[in-house]
């Protein structure tokens, strides 16, 4: 990735890299422009999980110590990046995801996922499995697809390819032999949406989708001993369980309910406009 980056930077000269999330391509990005004195700017800057295990962590605290301009999502964010010293270029503009569920959910209502998979809104649970740390047990995977087989309502599963590769090889019974699931292909932003706004609860070690649970005001068990998202655990929308058995995760799903209360923290939706605000007043003071 760094080489054809790179390439495109000889080609193109630009004025600021700007790098999203915590992926793989998001640290090439930084480190290139870094190697070539470019201003990088980080969206959704300042998480942390504090688990060195994950790769994502590494990918996001190089990240940071790099970029020129951080955009956190949250003032958990801000503060996360003060105790490492990183105070300059530092703003809170709220979370760009939360920018695109308010500014897509309307499209996403359209979608037929529901229909073609005969669900009704309220009266399933979407389910999202793809960490390596849960599909490459097979203790944890067997728990996790046994705990869905004994839930109160149907598990709409698009499966991730690893994930549906790793039940294979380790030789655990497929999602289609199981009873309460329904195992589909990775659904489309649109669809996924739509699927995630009408769920009874959420299941999932996504980062993003824990987040979104919280934004559509749809309660989440996160499979994960940690989140980055910690701000979601504290307002009771989110639960953390570690799934290495299926009856922790059963019993986690049992008491998955809507609190009463469903706090403002992630913007107004508008975090690119402040974004774009930020990076045009960088370019010409400084």
């Amino acid at each position: 990735m760094m080489i054809e980056i790179e390439k495109l930077m000889y080609r193109e000269k630009p004025d600021m890299m700007l790098v999203y999330g915590d992926t793989n391509s998001t640290l090439a990005g930084a480190v290139t422009a870094a190697k070539h004195h470019v201003p990088i700017v980080h969206v959704e800057a300042g998480l942390r999980s504090f688990n060195r295990q994950m790769p994502e962590e590494i990918n996001r605290v190089i990240t940071d110590h790099l970029s020129t301009l951080l955009f956190c999502p949250t003032d958990e964010a801000v503060r996360l990046l003060k105790k490492e010293g990183i105070t300059n270029g530092v703003y809170q503009t709220g979370d760009i995801m939360y920018d695109a569920v308010l500014y897509y959910k309307d499209d996403a209502a359209k979608s037929d996922v529901l229909a073609l998979q005969k669900l009704n809104a309220g009266k399933y649970y979407l389910a999202t499995v793809h960490r390596a740390e849960n599909t490459d047990d097979p203790k944890r995977l067997a728990a996790i697809l046994d705990a869905f087989e004994t839930l109160d309502a149907p598990v709409l599963f698009p499966l991730h390819p690893r994930t549906r590769k790793k039940i294979d090889s380790i030789g655990l019974r497929s999602c289609e032999q199981r009873k309460n699931m329904i195992a589909i292909h990775p659904l489309s932003y649109f669809d996924l949406l739509q699927a995630a706004a009408s769920a009874k609860g959420i299941l999932t070690d996504s980062g993003g989708l824990q987040k979104e649970a919280f934004m559509l005001k749809v309660p989440c068990v996160t499979l994960r001993e940690e989140t980055e998202w910690k701000e979601t655990v504290t307002a009771k929308w989110n639960t953390l369980v570690t799934p290495d058995s299926q009856t922790k995760i059963s019993e986690a799903v049992s008491r998955l309910q809507k609190p009463a209360k469903h706090p403002s923290l992630y913007g107004e939706g508008n975090a690119a406009e402040q974004m774009v605000q930020h990076m045009k007043s960088w370019t010409q003071h400084g």
